[in-house]
């Protein structure tokens, strides 16, 4: 009997196992939440590595704060609030990006730029808002003297440091033109009917530099032949930059050896372009922008070590 019994009470757990178990169910709804509700957001987790939290407003270099909401969006190459600021003052995200090191690094400076405006002087958009705080330079020299190896103004370019034209201007030479050197300078006899005189060109020059950084290649020649003095403070000179050596094949590299090895654009294959020129160095101290700022600091810059060894000795 012993074993009949045993059979029977295991039959008889079993049953009211099963009976405890359906009235526990019909007691409480099934809700079933985690196993069929497939409206449920994933994990925040997972969410996280697939979008990026905007952050919260910043305070951008103007005083004015972004009121971007908080909301989840795709991965961008820049912060929401700094192309909210980019939007709001007329710049473009991917100078933004490249002026902060936030990872954008083409030439869009130079592909995306608008042609250069020969002879047009002062641009337009300059006339009521000065440019920044950086400006480049490039001139076109043509030769003069008996034999046109002196250099004498043909043709100066500034841009700001997004690369926009401010100011362009051809020159009519003081001297005699013995060597035009069109070949190199893109200058003829053809641009001096329109060209303005030397001496409204350099004050109109000396003007839109004063107070700014000048960026440019070998800029004391540009500076020399305007017949102008910039503090060696103001002055950023990519033929000059330490980073920028090992391109050259000798003292300093050339402005078309940088272009190529930096940028990876070709530039100088015929006839120069000043204004291009001058884009090209600003797109490479932008490249540089923080080491060009610690080698050519307010107390630092080219001759500085040597000035003070000799004040000691």
């Amino acid at each position: 009997m012993a074993p009949e019994l045993s059979s029977n009470w295991k039959k008889l757990q079993a049953q009211l196992k099963a009976q405890s178990s359906s009235s526990s169910t019909s007691s409480t709804p099934p809700t079933k939440r985690k196993a069929d509700d497939t409206s449920q957001p994933p994990s925040r987790k997972r969410q996280k590595s697939n979008t990026i939290k905007v952050q919260p407003p910043l305070q951008t270099p103007m005083g004015a704060t972004s009121s971007a909401p908080t909301r989840s969006i795709p991965s961008l190459s820049i912060s929401p609030s700094l192309a909210l600021f980019a939007s709001q003052n007329d710049i473009s995200s991917t100078d933004l990006a490249e002026a902060y090191s936030l990872g954008i690094r083409h030439n869009a400076l130079l592909t995306a730029a608008p042609p250069a405006r020969p002879n047009e002087g002062l641009s337009p958009d300059f006339l009521t808002t000065p440019p920044g705080k950086y400006l480049a330079i490039d001139c076109e020299m043509v030769g003069v003297g008996p034999s046109g190896h002196l250099s004498a103004l043909a043709r100066v370019s500034l841009v700001d440091f997004h690369g926009r034209q401010v100011y362009d201007s051809y020159v009519r030479p003081r001297e005699t033109v013995t060597d035009w050197r069109t070949h190199v300078s893109g200058v003829g006899p053809g641009h001096m009917a329109a060209a303005r005189e030397f001496n409204a060109v350099r004050d109109e020059v000396a003007g839109l530099l004063r107070g700014k950084i000048v960026v440019g290649h070998d800029v004391k020649h540009d500076l020399a032949v305007l017949e102008l003095e910039h503090s060696v403070k103001m002055v950023r000179d990519t033929a000059k930059f330490s980073g920028f050596k090992k391109y050259g094949n000798g003292p300093k590299p050339k402005l078309k050896v940088l272009a190529r090895e930096v940028l990876g654009v070709e530039i100088q294959s015929g006839e120069h372009s000043s204004v291009e020129d001058a884009r090209v160095a600003m797109l490479l101290f932008r490249r540089e922008k923080a080491a060009f700022d610690v080698e050519w600091g307010p107390n630092k810059g080219p001759g500085k070590g040597k000035a003070k060894k000799r004040r000691r000795n």
